[in-house]
């Protein structure tokens, strides 16, 4: 395939930013700007039986691979067509069996090594970007991501150079995964649970802003761009690349942490929402802004030491850590307070696990109103949670506050995915439903 470029866009050199991507045209908020087909992808191990391995659809009676009895796929031809790749894993898992546990960038950077061996020309993926053309940033690699890279490779060597043959050298595989690391995606679906793992070269062309003016959705395993603002002719066109909830400087913490930049986008420079994401609880004695720095650094410390405690703790603890540390953020940081709002949606989240139906709907009430002022407008994660509200309210048989909250999560997915996308039939039809 020759590089014929996307259609109303153009690759260019963006001050400071390095290359990028601007439109030579104007597109209108939800308009497609472009689509781009995975390069590479794997299915995350959690949703087998769930999803197509080959095509992610969602349905129920999927067809096993009959060697593994792992991979599931919608009809012989999603199993023909996932056959080149899933083949150097069905023999690896036969192999294995209970021991096969590799991560889940160690799946994808295998598939890459088996697509590289057998494309030797520029692919659908790559009209304006070549994988082999992302950056690694190896030279800002601090000693924990050096560590990490090389437990990767020493995975793929254990899980794989059995049945791949001639693995790239060393240097070559440490590049790889950097770049990997730093330009992959995770696909996720409607209410944003992850399905998997991708690269899509010309997504990670896009520069990254925290007032972005695209939004990337899935559509099994493509990745489609919509405008959530104008964009005129001669704009530079902005994904993010970040969960936008929190302040300015936790922000620019992470981007610089797994993107090796520092952002100097205008919500950065402005810090426009920082004081509303930072509410502090109106007290007849206002706290003092060490008492303040102090609760900041515990939910720092907190929100890490959650995030650590959900592979060893049970969900009845995790609720607990989560109510506890509610309780005691509460004292100076309002309801609104986006570390308060990051503890009651990780508390929803164990609700839901539980099936305490009830209790997940009573966090998501006191979240959905201060996510909607915090999140740029079409968010994804505002949509998420009306629609999670929304099925919720159903299932407890509130009819009229579940139709309503379907109804905003359809006004944002609308333009999100677009008024085709299959995720947005199905709420429809969810609705239709309850006439």
């Amino acid at each position: 395939m020759k590089n014929e470029g996307i259609e109303g866009t153009e690759r260019f050199l963006s001050p400071d930013r390095g290359r990028g991507l601007r439109a030579v045209r104007h597109f209108a908020v939800g308009e497609l700007v472009f689509a781009c087909p995975a390069y590479s992808y794997v299915l995350t191990v959690n949703e087998r039986g769930a999803h197509c391995e080959h095509c992610f659809t969602r349905k129920e009676d999927l067809y096993k691979c009959g060697k593994c009895k792992q991979a599931y796929y919608c009809n012989i031809d999603c199993q023909r067509g996932d056959w080149p790749m899933h083949k150097l894993e069905c023999v690896a898992m036969c192999a294995y069996g209970e021991n096969w546990c590799p991560s889940e960038t160690v799946r994808l950077v295998a598939r890459i090594i088996m697509k590289q061996r057998v494309t030797t020309e520029r692919t659908p993926s790559e009209r304006l970007l070549l994988l082999k053309e992302f950056e690694a940033h190896l030279d800002k690699m601090d000693n924990e991501k050096e560590e990490m890279n090389q437990a990767d490779i020493a995975a793929l060597h254990h899980f794989y150079s059995r049945h791949i043959s001639d693995l790239p050298d060393e240097q070559a595989l440490t590049e790889l995964f950097a770049q990997v690391n730093c330009n992959g995606f995770t696909i996720e679906d409607e209410e944003l649970s992850h399905l998997g793992s991708a690269v899509f070269p010309d997504v990670a062309l896009m520069n990254h802003s925290c007032s972005p003016n695209v939004i990337v959705t899935y559509n099994g395993t493509v990745a489609e761009v919509r405008a959530v603002q104008e964009i005129n002719p001669g704009e530079e066109i902005f994904n993010s690349y970040i969960d936008l909830l929190y302040p300015t400087e936790d922000r620019k913490e992470r981007l610089l942490d797994s993107y090796f930049f520092t952002c100097q986008c205008t919500e950065c420079t402005t810090k426009s929402k920082d004081k509303e994401k930072m509410e502090i609880r109106k007290l007849s004695s206002p706290p003092e802004p060490e008492e303040i720095r102090s609760m900041i650094h515990y939910a720092k410390n907190v929100i890490e030491e959650f995030r650590r405690a959900k592979h060893y703790k049970t969900p009845s603890e995790l609720l607990e850590m989560c109510e506890l540390s509610q309780e005691k953020m509460g004292a100076i940081f309002a309801d609104t307070n986006v570390y308060m709002l990051h503890m009651m949606y990780q508390a929803m989240g164990v609700c839901l696990y539980m099936q305490d139906w009830d209790g997940a709907m009573s966090y998501g009430e006191k979240i959905i109103q201060p996510y909607s002022v915090h999140y740029p407008a079409f968010s994804l994660n505002v949509a998420s949670m009306y629609l999670k509200l929304g099925r919720l309210y159903l299932g407890l048989e509130k009819k009229t506050q579940g139709v309503k909250a379907l109804k905003k999560a359809l006004a944002i997915m609308e333009v999100a995915h677009g008024k085709d996308h299959h995720y947005v039939a199905e709420v429809k039809r969810e609705i239709e439903e309850q006439k």
